[in-house]
C-alpha cells in the first residue's frame, strides 16, 4: 500500500508545484525519522528556494496549502513541519493495507517483463564450500529472491571455472596419485573426496625436486593447451574431476539453500569459437599492444592492462568472461554478478573492455561483498585448514536444536512436538540464523560470525523474527478452533490502539520495501524491514489481546492484523531464504 500513497503523493506534489509554478524534477519523498508523525515526507521545499525567492518552510507552507487530501484515496492529511511538507495515510490506507496482507502472494510485485541474470556464487571447483566465501551465495541467491519478487525474471547461474591452470593442476593430480597415498576424507562426499588430490598435487609441485616439477608443470601445460584446442579427449578428463567436486559443492550449497538454473562452463566459450572471437576483436582496438610476451589492452583509467592472450596463444579468464558476458546481453535484459571485493579490479577491467567492445555497460550490474570470518582465524582451501561450509551448517542446527529442547518447557502454545518436529524446527532456525545473520549486514562491510548473536532469541536475529510467525500461526490456529474466521476486509475504527495502527503501517510498507531492495540491489534492505515488523508485532501481541477481545469486530480486526502479519513476515523471510517456521 506505501507504493499506492506514493503514487498519491508525486500526483499531488506535482499538481501543487504546477500550480505555483514552480519546477517538479525533484520532488524530495523520503522516508521521515521515526521520531516524525508522518508516514512519508517531502524536502522539495529545500531544492526550490532560490527558484521562489521564499525560504524553504514559506514554501512548504504554499504546499500543503495547494494540496487538498480529500482528492486522494490514501493521503489522510498533509501538514508543514519547517521546511517539510508530512503526509499521514488515510483510514481506507490502513483498510486496504490489511486486505491487501491477506493473499499468500503479499509483497510480490507486478511483472516488470524484464529478465534478469544473477550470477553467483561461482567458487572454483577445487574443493568443499568454506565459510569465508559463503557470503557470495547467501546474498546472490537472496537478491535473486528480492528480485523475483520485484516482479523480475529472474535466471542464476554458477559460472564454472574449469579451463584455469587450477583446474588443470587439480586434473594432473586426480590421474598421477593413487587413493592409497592420501589421507581419509573429511566427509563421505565428492568434493571432501576429491580434493585430497588437489592438495597433494600443490604440495607436490612445492616439494619435489626441479626436474619432477619441470615434468609435472609440462604436463599441467599440455592440459591447458587442450583445452584451449578444443581436444575433446583433454575435455573429457577434465570434466570428470570438475563435474565429481561440482556436484559435492552443490549439495552443500542447496543446504542453505542456494539452488542453480545453470552451471555455465567456461570452456563451452573456448569449444564454440566465442572466445577466439573476442580476441581478434580486441587486437583490433587502438588500445591493443603487444607487450612483454602478451597480448594486452592498455586501458588509462585502470592501474593495470588486461592481458587477454599469452604468448603461447592461450586465453585468460577475464577473456573467456568477454564471451560469456556478451552471451549474457544477447540473452538477457540484465545481468548482475555478486562478486568478492578482491575481484574489483577484474570486474572494472571487464566493463571497461565490453564498451570498448561497444556494449551498453548499464546493463551490467555487479554487487561486492566483504569476507565471512570466524573468531578462530583464517581459512584457506588449498592449504586444507579451512572452516568448511558443512561444519558450520551442522554445528548451527546442533546449537539449534539444543535451544528449542531448553524451550520445550516454557512454551504457551500446546501443540504437542515430537523428535521430528524438534529436528525440523533445529534445521530451520540453525541454517536460518546462519543465512540471516550474514545477509543482513550490508555486503561491503566485514563479518565475524557470533554464534551467541546469531542464535539469540530475543536480539534481532532469525529467531526472533521467526519466532513472529510461529506466534501468528499459534493464533490464527487457536481462532481457527475456536470457530473464530479471519475477515476479508475491516472497519479501521475497530483498530482501537496506536500499537494495532503502527503494525499495519509497518505490514504496509513491504511491497516497497521489496522494490527499494530490488532497485538498489541490496537484499539487507528486507532484512532491516523484518525487525521492524517483528517489534511492531510484538509491540502489539503485547498491548492487544486477540482472541480474548471483549468485542467481536475487534477480535476479527486483530485476527486479520495478525494474518497480514504472518504473511509479511513469512514472505520476507522468504525473499532472504530463510524459512518461516510454523511453530516454534
Amino acid at each position: 500500500m506505501l507504493l499506492s500513497l506514493r503514487a498519491e503523493v508525486e500526483d499531488a506534489l506535482t499538481t501543487a508545484l504546477e500550480a505555483l509554478d514552480l519546477p517538479t524534477d525533484d520532488l524530495g519523498i523520503e522516508t521521515p525519522p521515526e521520531d516524525v508523525p508522518a508516514v512519508l515526507a517531502s524536502s522539495a521545499a529545500y531544492r526550490l528556494a532560490s527558484e521562489a525567492g521564499a525560504p524553504p518552510p514559506e514554501i512548504a507552507a504554499d504546499l500543503v496549502e495547494a494540496i487538498d487530501a480529500d482528492d486522494y484515496e490514501y493521503i489522510g492529511s498533509v501538514s508543514q513541519q519547517g521546511p517539510y511538507v508530512n503526509v499521514l495515510p488515510s483510514d481506507r490506507y490502513l483498510e486496504a493495507a490489511v486486505e491487501a496482507a491477506q493473499t499468500e502472494s503479499f509483497g510480490t510485485l507486478p511483472d516488470r517483463e524484464t529478465s534478469v541474470v544473477v550470477e553467483h556464487t561461482s567458487a572454483n571447483p577445487t574443493g568443499p564450500v568454506h565459510v569465508g566465501r559463503a557470503r557470495n551465495p547467501i546474498v546472490g541467491d537472496a537478491l535473486a529472491r528480492v528480485l523475483e519478487y520485484a516482479g523480475y525474471d529472474v535466471e542464476r547461474h554458477y559460472y564454472v571455472n574449469d579451463a584455469g591452470r587450477q583446474i588443470a593442476l587439480f586434473s594432473w593430480a586426480y590421474e598421477t596419485f593413487d587413493e592409497s597415498d592420501l589421507p581419509a576424507p573429511a566427509r563421505d562426499s565428492p568434493e571432501y573426496e576429491m580434493v585430497r588430490y588437489y592438495r597433494k598435487g600443490n604440495a607436490y609441485l612445492e616439494e619435489a625436486d626441479d626436474d619432477a616439477v619441470e615434468a609435472a608443470e609440462a604436463e599441467i601445460q599440455a592440459i591447458l593447451q587442450g583445452l584451449e584446442d578444443g581436444d575433446e579427449e583433454t575435455y573429457e578428463r577434465v570434466s570428470e574431476v570438475v563435474d565429481t567436486v561440482l556436484a559435492g559443492m552443490t549439495a552443500t550449497l542447496e543446504r542453505l539453500p542456494a539452488e542453480f538454473d545453470e552451471f555455465v562452463k567456461e570452456t563451452r566459450f573456448m569449444r564454440d569459437g566465442s572466445t577466439d572471437d573476442v580476441i581478434e576483436r580486441l587486437r583490433a582496438l587502438e588500445a591493443a599492444v603487444y607487450e612483454e610476451d602478451a597480448w594486452q589492452l592498455d586501458l588509462p583509467d585502470i592501474e593495470k592492462n588486461l592481458v587477454f592472450l599469452r604468448a603461447d596463444d592461450t586465453s585468460l579468464y577475464t577473456t573467456r568472461d568477454l564471451a560469456h558476458h556478451e552471451w549474457k546481453f544477447d540473452t538477457f535484459d540484465r545481468a548482475v554478478t555478486v562478486l568478492g571485493e578482491d575481484h574489483k579490479l577484474q570486474a572494472d577491467q571487464l566493463e571497461t573492455t565490453l564498451e570498448l567492445l561497444g556494449h551498453d555497460t548499464d546493463r551490467l550490474e555487479q554487487v561486492f561483498y566483504s569476507w565471512v570470518n570466524l573468531p578462530e582465524g583464517g581459512m584457506s582451501t588449498r592449504e586444507g585448514t579451512g572452516v568448511d561450509l558443512d561444519d558450520l551448517l551442522d554445528e548451527a542446527i546442533d546449537r539449534a536444536r539444543q535451544e528449542v529442547e531448553d524451550r520445550l518447557d516454557d512454551r504457551l502454545r500446546d501443540d504437542d512436538l515430537d523428535e521430528a518436529d524438534v529436528e525440523r524446527i533445529a534445521h530451520q532456525v540453525g541454517i536460518g540464523a546462519v543465512r540471516y545473520d550474514i545477509v543482513a549486514k550490508q555486503p561491503t562491510k566485514g563479518i565475524t560470525f557470533e554464534w551467541e548473536r546469531a542464535l539469540d532469541f530475543e536480539a534481532q536475529s532469525a529467531p526472533y523474527v521467526q519466532y513472529v510467525h510461529a506466534r501468528c500461526c499459534g493464533i490464527l490456529d487457536e481462532a481457527a478452533s475456536a470457530g473464530h474466521e479471519v475477515p476479508d476486509e475491516i472497519d479501521v475504527d475497530a483498530l482501537e490502539t496506536e500499537a494495532a495502527r503502527d503494525l499495519v503501517r509497518e505490514i504496509a510498507r513491504f511491497p516497497a520495501v521489496i522494490e527499494e531492495a530490488a532497485d538498489d540491489l541490496r537484499p539487507h534492505v528486507v532484512a532491516t524491514y523484518t525487525r521492524d515488523l517483528a517489534e511492531a508485532f510484538n509491540t502489539f501481541y503485547r498491548e492487544c489481546p486477540v482472541l480474548t477481545a471483549d468485542d467481536p469486530e475487534t477480535r476479527a480486526a486483530r485476527l486479520a492484523v495478525v494474518a497480514g502479519a504472518r504473511n509479511a513476515v513469512a514472505n520476507a523471510l522468504d525473499a532472504l531464504g530463510v524459512a518461516a517456521p510454523d511453530s516454534m
